[in-house]
């Protein structure tokens, strides 16, 4: 009987299809077959996009969107692995025993509010988790997760203008109030909230238009939803290289999982996913994002200069396979900014995409610009091999 090896390489893409060539030797093409590799139902993808942003996930309160991550991730991993901080990722094995480790990293958390004291006629205190603005939380829906797992709304107080005296400045976040409609402290005891529970904000996933649309915590649940279809798109393809997809914890607090996870892995390239904000209330903003016009590539930002290397290759995927996208540059940061410094270093490359008015109840975003980014993360990861994986580390 013939002895069959196969090596799959991709050699050509249509905007829906990657095409793998299947050699009998490596001198003799024997078959072409394609995978749909894209063949991602839009409903599926937006039945995922509303349950993960809808879920409560401020930073160090994960669990639930870890949970409904490892369910959706469980049918196409080998197995999982655990950081002590929180982080967690699946592991695609490759059939290589020399195989290299690439690393795809979104982060669960969210900005949100934590209790820090509960008033005599049951209103609630809180403080930030992760960068808010000050002035755009009153008179907004917010809720907060019981001791018992029960998210209970409210409504942060505010002064109705017959009341005001015109010298009133924006409140700090100390200063501000939940009123959740309990009378005293002794109901909100009884209803399981008790110092310390999170709270984030109370917001409906929303179809704004055709491809727009509205959510709380697109930053990051947009790289939760990513890393998952990732895993789909690959279920049927074999890998030069044992790929880890996962997430990290506490981001939006100092990048603080971040390293925790690179430890873990030791990866060889690593690719983190977020989201950004976009600065084109206004009409388009120099380098600072902007609706519907593809994923960005991120050149710098506060705690990472992308390698020109890495940058190249990104660009050269975009331009052959008609890919939207944008450069961006950020003076903040992700958690590219801890995991490329980690071990002796790890190159990383940051796939985006904007959105508008994140860290706040409401993100506008544009599924175009998920889909391109979607697009540019599977050709990334299907065109690497042993001697890119070493051009990218080394050169």
């Amino acid at each position: 009987m013939m002895n069959l090896f196969f090596l799959f390489n991709i050699t050509q893409s249509t905007p829906n299809k990657v095409i793998f060539i299947v050699y009998h030797n490596e001198d003799d093409i024997i078959n072409l077959k394609e995978w749909d590799t894209l063949d991602i139902n839009n409903n599926k993808t937006l039945t995922r996009m509303k349950i993960l942003t809808e879920l409560h996930g401020a930073p160090g309160f994960e669990d639930d969107v870890k949970t409904y991550m490892e369910s959706e991730m469980e049918p196409f991993v080998d197995e999982f692995i655990y950081n002590r901080m929180g982080g967690f990722y699946g592991v695609k094995r490759s059939k290589n025993p020399n195989a290299k480790r690439i690393m795809v990293a979104a982060h669960m958390d969210e900005i949100g509010f934590m209790v820090t004291n509960i008033t005599s006629n049951g209103m609630l205190q809180f403080t930030n988790l992760g960068g808010v603005a000050n002035d755009i939380w009153q008179g907004q829906r917010l809720k907060v997760k019981s001791r018992q797992g029960e998210e209970i709304s409210g409504v942060v107080a505010n002064i109705p203008k017959h009341f005001r005296s015109g010298n009133e400045g924006a409140p700090k976040i100390e200063d501000l109030l939940l009123d959740i409609g309990s009378e005293n402290s002794e109901e909100v005891a009884q209803r399981g909230i008790e110092i310390g529970d999170s709270i984030v904000p109370d917001t409906t996933f929303t179809q704004l238009s055709e491809f727009r649309y509205a959510s709380k915590a697109w930053d990051n649940r947009y790289g939760c939803l990513i890393g998952i279809e990732l895993l789909e798109l690959l279920k049927d393809v074999e890998l030069d290289f044992d790929l880890y997809v996962g997430a990290n914890v506490q981001e939006e607090v100092g990048l603080r999982g971040a390293r925790a996870s690179a430890e873990l892995i030791d990866p060889d390239l690593a690719f983190v996913v977020d989201c950004s904000p976009a600065n084109d209330m206004k009409g388009k903003q120099n380098l600072s994002g902007e609706l519907g016009e593809g994923t960005l590539i991120r050149i710098k930002d506060g705690t990472m200069i992308l390698k020109p290397t890495f940058r190249d290759y990104l660009l050269s995927l975009a331009k052959e396979f008609g890919i939207a996208h944008q450069y961006y540059v950020s003076p903040g940061g992700t958690d590219g900014g801890e995991i490329h410094k980690a071990k002796i270093g790890i190159p990383t490359a940051v796939i985006g995409v904007c959105a508008r008015y994140i860290h706040s109840t409401n993100a506008v975003f544009d599924i175009r610009d998920y889909e391109a980014a979607r697009k540019l993360l599977i050709e990334s990861i299907t065109h690497l091999n042993q001697e890119k994986v070493e051009m990218l580390q080394y050169k």
